[in-house]
């Protein structure tokens, strides 16, 4: 059913938004189940983007609906800090077990934004718990994404997210990004071109001296930059530098983690494990606001001295291990698993990798990336204009009832894991004829 528009939309600072564009033509979501959106005029939206590569398991799930309703009515809040309630360590057991190698310790935050700078405080204590303190420096990546707390845009590479900030953090620096058209456009897949690209992490050795590098943090595959996938062999690279000079491999997993690429987490696809990861989003399938870092056992052992009276880490959240975001989260683990919802992703993403690449040839495509399901489209930007054809395909999209995402002037999508092949080819379908008429 339809309903009124809100009477006052000034008062909202929209986040990522073009807030003076959105008031004067809104678009407004009201009720959401499944695969759709309701919008405001009554109209169901497909979601092509899992909310914001979030609501991997689908919309109102009636699992994780019940789950949050009985820990409302049970116990709203609890603290974290010297207090401990059950299924925050139910919780930390669970997941811990669905991770690769020794990745056993969970520590909660409430965004991938609080997740990366604990990563990175985490990273830093470690080292200085070791007898290494000199090790301060942090190794970010061009067009990287890691959120927008000032630990996350140091180490971020999207210039539009850092410019207006000053100078952030010091000490710390990026390797390149790994995205390069010319050599390897319509990559189905990880590219073959661009391995020697993780080399660049010897040259800022040779520079700074490992004595002085903490940690590397990247997106095994970069999402907000554009489905930006790592080529082959560059991620096990990576490792290899960093095992060699004591660095440690921060994966932020925000994005990929729980069953996008069609495993748990990038980790196990890539096979490759990190010293730390950091998750959000598919932790809790977005219904409550949730965040982790899994720490490799070492990294927690080498707290683990000193009087047993001491705090350990001085860090943490009020809201770390909310226990409505630990229901959502437990419940939404039992629907993956129940669902397989993971093995699904996988199943899918063959169909979805052909579907996008149906559109290679089309007028102003000069580039499509995908792994599991994840997708995107790269669009010729309108001369002088950047950003024009890209935001113009999504509202065509919108308007047709296809929900994707806009990155410049490139079309970004995931679905939930829940999604069709019927849905698939609605999804690339409207694309198609949204490019089509935005040329």
């Amino acid at each position: 059913m339809a309903q009124t528009l809100p009477n006052n939309l000034e008062a909202f600072w929209m986040p990522f938004t073009a807030n003076r564009q959105f008031k004067a033509n809104p678009r407004i979501l009201v009720g959401a189940k499944d695969m759709h959106y309701t919008s405001q005029d009554g109209r169901q939206i497909l979601d092509g983007t899992a909310g914001l590569w979030a609501v991997n398991a689908g919309h109102c799930r009636e699992k994780i609906v019940k789950a949050v309703q009985s820990q409302v009515a049970e116990m709203e809040y609890a603290p974290s800090f010297q207090m401990g309630h059950p299924s925050a360590f139910e919780f930390a057991a669970r997941l811990v077990n669905l991770l690769p190698g020794d990745l056993n310790h969970a520590f909660f935050t409430n965004s991938g934004s609080e997740s990366v700078d604990t990563a990175l405080k985490i990273a830093l204590a470690y080292h200085r718990a070791k007898g290494e303190g000199s090790r301060t420096r942090l190794i970010g990546r061009s067009k990287g994404y890691h959120g927008v707390g000032f630990g996350g845009i140091a180490v971020g590479g999207m210039v539009n997210n850092r410019k207006f900030y000053g100078a952030y953090m010091p000490g710390v620096d990026h390797l390149p990004h790994t995205l390069n058209i010319q050599e390897a456009a319509f990559s189905r897949g990880q590219p073959a071109w661009g391995t020697h690209l993780a080399d660049a992490l010897e040259d800022i050795v040779q520079l700074h001296d490992a004595s002085t590098i903490a940690a590397v943090i990247v997106e095994p595959v970069a999402g907000s930059a554009g489905v930006i996938v790592p080529p082959k062999g560059y991620l096990e690279r990576l490792r290899q530098i960093c095992d060699k000079y004591g660095i440690l491999l921060i994966f932020d997993e925000v994005i990929t983690g729980f069953g996008r690429l069609g495993r748990g987490f990038a980790a196990d696809y890539f096979g490759v494990v990190p010293d730390l990861m950091t998750v959000a989003k598919g932790l809790t399938n977005a219904t409550v606001p949730a965040g982790a870092v899994f720490a490799r056992k070492g990294i927690y052992d080498a707290f683990m001295n000193g009087p047993e009276q001491i705090i350990e880490l001085f860090h943490g959240y009020t809201y770390s291990g909310h226990p409505v975001a630990m229901a959502a989260g437990l419940a939404t683990l039992d629907v993956y698993q129940e669902e397989g919802l993971f093995e699904r992703a996988a199943e899918l993403a063959p169909y979805w990798e052909n579907a996008w690449h149906s559109l290679k040839g089309l007028r102003n495509v000069i580039d499509i990336r995908n792994l599991g399901l994840m997708g995107c489209v790269e669009l010729d930007p309108v001369p002088g204009k950047p950003t024009t054809r890209g935001y113009d395909v999504f509202t065509r999209a919108f308007q047709k009832g296809v929900l994707v995402r806009y990155s410049g002037d490139t079309i970004a999508t995931s679905p939930p894991l829940i999604v069709s092949k019927q849905q698939i080819d609605q999804i690339v379908g409207t694309v198609e004829e949204s490019i089509k008429e935005a040329a």
